[in-house]
């Protein structure tokens, strides 16, 4: 849907796909037209690079935009659009190819004075005991060709080792068809940063400020915000310095992210995302610049659009809203979405494909939208956030709302000494801790209690038990 308004934006008419389970989904209404695939699991739907390609064929399309899921970072497909004469809106082959190494990524990064964490190159099985002794502990077994925090696991000894990289590699080919895996380095108590960048045909290189992604379960992304708190002005021109050489040194073109993890002032390169990011919003926001727009221009054009110098203003901080049970784990929800209230006002965005019948299925990421806010400075956003998210209400499934809630009436939160552990505050709060629970619960069964009685039903008793349910109050 996103992909949609920049294209309309632009004047450009869209194709969708959509696989059966998804044929209902905003974005095959809101496109302006739309394919079906052949299957619900992502290796017959949007992996399947031959049904797409037939589809692009059908829809008579001149350029493929890949998203930022399942094949946006695959340099097989984006070597079939362009051999399909259609162009690929986002970096060539060859450059996804040297990010899809992450090893490869390593190396040329660092060749261009850039440091890095120790790691490895991809291993086999019987590689890996003699890796992790030269890497050190902890560390992250990671998907080579990962993304979206899939095939990541965090490994403190080497008893977890083998169990670890059987996940790591069974997640990486679910969702990425690969399933080779690295070993980097961790630093526990460091701050995940990263640097979006742009580039085009005419050898521009632009940095649009770093964002703090430090907020993140099992890897993925939680809360992400721009500028990044903590972050001294010196500080801020190494990192955008550094990600611009990194993206001269693989020739990169497009939106693309550098991530780091930053400890006091010292920082270390990660890896590449080689696509337009979830949390682009936030960028967005303070720049006053279209993201996907800019992507579009130099896919069809070759150039960027960029005002020189960039001059951002505020703050911006975006909340990932997810079918998940925050109070078990944050373990992935199924079912049906019975109703949704969105909030509105000054300062405040809203991303996302949310109407009452929507489907969450077991299939694709439990991401369901992202409520965005922009301040002048962070506090002022924070509210703004804190606000919205309290005008929010999903009833059907349980969400993270509660997590974001709590989050942003933390004094560590607010007052930016978080860092990648900041989850685990909250799962403390919440394990085993039955008072403290019905503290939570109490509050959001109040909030739930003013909005409900709007949220469309056929039974009102049936909108109560899904909204009890949406905030963990199963004993209640």
């Amino acid at each position: 849907m996103r992909i949609v308004r920049a294209c309309r934006d632009l004047r450009l008419r869209t194709a969708c796909v959509y696989s059966p389970v998804d044929r209902s989904a905003p974005h095959v209404r809101l496109a302006d037209a739309a394919f079906p695939l052949p299957g619900d699991a992502p290796s017959d739907s949007y992996l399947n690079i031959p049904a797409l390609l037939a589809a692009a064929r059908a829809a008579g399309v001149r350029a493929v935009h890949p998203g930022y899921g399942f094949l946006a970072e695959n340099a097989a497909f984006a070597e079939a659009v362009s051999g399909a004469g259609l162009a690929y809106v986002g970096p060539p082959p060859d450059v996804l190819r040297i990010c899809g190494e992450k090893s490869r990524t390593r190396e040329r990064v660092s060749a261009a004075g850039v440091p890095v964490l120790p790691g490895s190159a991809a291993l086999a099985d019987d590689q890996l005991a003699g890796a992790a002794a030269q890497v050190g502990f902890p560390l992250l077994i990671k998907a080579v060709a990962g993304g979206g925090g899939k095939g990541i696991h965090l490994v403190r000894t080497s008893a977890g080792l083998r169990d670890a990289a059987r996940l790591a590699r069974g997640e990486a080919q679910a969702a990425f068809g690969d399933d080779r895996v690295y070993l980097e380095r961790w630093l526990l108590g460091a701050r995940h940063v990263e640097v979006q960048v742009l580039a085009d045909d005419t050898g521009r290189v632009v940095a649009l400020g770093e964002r703090d992604c430090s907020v993140q379960r099992r890897h993925q992304k939680l809360i992400e915000e721009t500028p990044a708190p903590g972050v001294t002005s010196a500080l801020r021109a190494r990192l955008l310095e550094a990600a611009v050489a990194g993206a001269r040194a693989m020739g990169y073109r497009s939106a693309g992210t550098f991530e780091f993890l930053v400890d006091g002032e010292t920082f270390y390169f990660l890896e590449v995302n080689a696509r337009l990011q979830v949390e682009h919003p936030v960028t967005e926001m303070v720049t006053g610049q279209d993201l996907v727009v800019e992507q579009l221009r130099i896919a069809l054009g070759g150039r960027m659009g960029l005002p020189d110098p960039l001059r951002p203003a505020g703050h911006a901080i975006e909340a990932r809203i997810s079918a998940e049970d925050p109070f078990e784990d944050f373990l992935p929800s199924v079912g049906t979405i019975d109703g949704v209230l969105l909030p509105g006002g000054p300062g405040i965005r809203v991303d996302g494909a949310l109407e009452a019948g929507v489907e969450v299925t077991r299939y694709y990421d439990p991401l369901l939208g992202k409520v965005i806010a922009w301040g002048g400075t962070r506090e002022e956003a924070v509210a703004r956030l804190r606000r919205a998210l309290s005008e929010t209400a999903i009833s059907g499934i349980p969400t993270t709302i509660p997590f974001h809630l709590w989050a942003f009436e933390d004094e560590e939160f607010l007052t930016a000494r978080h860092s990648t552990g900041f989850v685990e505050r909250w799962a403390a709060r919440v394990r085993g801790r039955h008072e403290r629970m019905a503290v939570i619960a109490a509050a959001a069964a109040e909030h739930l209690a003013r909005q409900a009685p709007r949220l469309p039903a056929a039974e009102p008793s049936r909108t109560w038990r899904a909204a009890a349910r949406t905030e963990g109050l199963r004993d209640a």
